[in-house]
């Protein structure tokens, strides 16, 4: 009798990083205060609509974080927050007015009319 050693295939990130993202990623990282290890993407509870996106500085990693490596730098997903954003597309987005994070959220049931906040 063998046993077969099934090799797991490595899952796909929560949520992909244009190459507008990675790239801001990257000069956040550059920029970033000492002891920073990475930038991190959570959910918490506020606006309108119950959840928005938040992006902050970190310096130590939570047992649960979801971990991406980009070229720029470490990229983590707060693990509580993974199961909101799964299949999301994060891109960074820049014109004479307004720069910022947009992200595209299968998730998301509803926005409020700022689109700061979202609801699933």
């Amino acid at each position: 009798m063998t046993t077969e050693t099934k090799t797991r295939r490595p899952l796909p990130a929560a949520v992909t990083l244009t190459p507008a993202a990675e790239d801001r990623v990257a000069e956040l990282m550059r920029n970033a205060p000492e002891g920073t290890i990475g930038v991190k993407l959570s959910t918490p509870r506020r606006g309108c609509s119950g959840l928005a996106y938040s992006v902050d500085y970190v310096s130590e990693v939570v047992p649960f974080d979801e971990r991406i490596e980009t070229p720029g730098g470490t990229f983590l997903i707060d693990g509580g927050s993974v199961l909101y954003l799964v299949g999301s597309t994060m891109d960074w987005q820049e014109d004479e007015f307004t720069a910022g994070f947009v992200f595209t959220n299968p998730n998301a049931t509803g926005s409020c009319g700022c689109g700061e906040s979202f609801t699933v």
